[in-house]
């Protein structure tokens, strides 16, 4: 019976010996001070603690990484790398560090970080460099070499705007070390500058480039190799003249190119762009068998009569779209009547600036024909930003309103009108769309800046709201009497009605009684 029980107690041993093998070092190699083993935790695979290591900010886990030979090693392996002032504790000592000493920390620490890692498992690496004006390239080469090595997929390297010297991306490390991996990349302030000697880069998704030096054919070269692109975004590439997008781009479905002062052409042959985002001055642009384009949207602040040039020439190469979004200086020229409709439109917002946004000459009422050629819009957003109303006011007014022949809008639910005035013409668009929207459940005016706009009033938080000066205030309570006066009471009941005015919390307007208001 002894002999049993030994056995029996030797047996369950070795079962205890075996578990604690298979169970978190954490429990085994975690030492303190007096050398005494600690519990961190349950016990878990090692793999699960390394997952969790990896989910910690990167500040926390350097320091997980000091107190736990587990997480010693998933330091060395860790996937996700994203280095900036904040996540590496030096933004609190700004304002008492020079940029310059700044700067040799972020990089002592990037340096070092990167030179001990292991290279293996790095999946995701981004450099927040814009404090470092001074980087000698040798780091830089260094680091990206590293993520390379390690089958990089996503790379973020956003350098300072007034470097001293530009940095010449090695796209032959890029693409030539990690062309089956690289799916993410995000660079600004550089110049890059890819050749057909290179190799292909077939698994890249999205490219992002931001204040990038690359030439036209560079470029094209650049894109006709990336044939699984799906997002491309250009901002500020100043070189670029003709944009051109080759039809071996099937997948791209997401294109925006902002502010590439020298853009003249928008030329794109790739058929499935569902997104298409421009900022910037009006160029040529050419999406050539791109029907499936959904959303569109135009910002062109220096330019005059986007309107119209979206009811002429957009129409052309994106017919079928449902969100449309045009912002621009002013419109000069009226919209005209055609016979070409937005079929599939479903949102429409249009952003004018300046104080004749909308000239005398053609008034707000001319916007109709766009909404007439949108027979399935439920959704109307006008803004209007100016400084002052230049337009003939209703107040003090004896005339009739204007009515247009009967142009039905029956699925128009939601209109916003910001920077609402007691233009004449704009009530009389207004009472036009309240009495042919047989749909319409929510109208709002804002007689501020606008509200949902952010330079707008804020109900929230008092003393914030947009500065206003007394012109502005008056004509904000004229356009709030001019819906009182004219708007209010054909409201029918099933709509509600929303006004914006002035906060009083943040805005005198005791001079309303100077108008009677």
């Amino acid at each position: 019976m002894r002999l049993m029980s030994r056995k029996r107690h030797r047996h369950r041993r070795q079962i205890r010996d075996v578990y604690e093998r298979k169970c978190s070092p954490c429990q085994q190699d975690d030492t303190s001070p007096c050398g005494e083993g600690i519990r961190l935790g349950p016990y878990l695979p090692e793999d699960i603690w390394r997952h969790i290591h990896a989910l910690m900010p990167l500040r926390d886990a350097a320091r997980a990484a000091c107190a736990s030979h587990t997480f010693l090693r998933s330091w060395r392996c860790r996937p996700n790398l994203t280095f900036r002032g904040e996540t590496l504790g030096l933004n609190g000592r700004r304002h008492v560090i020079k940029r310059e000493e700044m700067a040799r920390d972020l990089i002592r620490k990037v340096d070092h970080i990167l030179k001990n890692h292991s290279g293996v498992g790095m999946k995701k690496l981004e450099l927040y460099l814009y404090t470092c004006r001074k980087i000698n390239s040798c780091y830089l080469d260094r680091w990206l070499h590293t993520a390379v090595t390690a089958g990089i997929e996503e790379l973020v390297m956003s350098l300072s705007y007034d470097s001293e010297e530009a940095y010449d991306f090695p796209c032959s490390l890029l693409f030539n070390g990690s062309q089956n991996s690289i799916r993410y990349l995000r660079l600004s302030y550089c110049a890059f500058r890819p050749t057909t000697e290179l190799g292909c880069c077939r698994s890249l998704t999205t490219l992002f480039l931001s204040h990038v030096w690359i030439a036209d054919q560079e470029l094209e070269w650049l894109l006709s190799n990336s044939t699984a692109l799906e997002k491309l975004r250009l901002l500020s590439c100043t070189e670029i003249v003709c944009l051109k997008i080759p039809c071996l781009l099937q997948r791209l479905s997401f294109l925006s190119v902002a502010a590439c002062r020298k853009l003249q052409v928008i030329e794109s042959n790739a058929p499935n762009i569902s997104t298409f985002h421009f900022t910037g001055n009006l160029v040529r642009i050419s999406l050539g068998g791109a029907l499936q384009v959904k959303d569109a949207e135009m910002y062109c602040m220096h330019e005059s009569n986007m309107i119209r040039y979206a009811r002429t020439k957009l129409l052309s190469w994106a017919p079928n779209v449902e969100t449309l979004s045009i912002a621009s200086n002013n419109e000069i020229i009226s919209t005209p009547m055609l016979p070409g409709k937005f079929v599939h439109l479903k949102y429409l917002r249009f952003t004018l600036y300046e104080d004749e946004a909308i000239s005398p000459a053609c008034d707000y009422l001319s916007l109709v024909p766009f909404l007439e050629a949108s027979p399935w819009l439920e959704t109307f957003i006008f803004q209007v930003i100016r400084r002052s109303m230049k337009h003939e006011s209703i107040i003090g007014d004896s005339s009739h309103l204007r009515q247009l022949p009967e142009h039905r809008h029956d699925k128009l639910k939601s209109v916003s009108i910001g920077g609402f005035s007691s233009a004449k013409s704009l009530v009389e668009l207004t009472c036009h769309i309240v009495e042919n929207a047989s749909a319409l459940e929510c109208l709002l005016l804002d007689t501020t800046r606008g509200s949902f706009s952010p330079d707008g009033c804020s109900v929230d938080k008092p003393g914030q709201c947009a500065r206003m000066g007394r012109k502005f205030l008056v004509e904000a309570c004229r356009a709030r009497l001019a819906i009182r006066t004219h708007i209010e009471g054909i409201i029918p009941s099933r709509v509600k009605l929303d006004v914006v005015e002035p906060c009083r919390r943040c805005h005198d307007v005791e001079h309303r009684d100077s108008i009677g208001v």
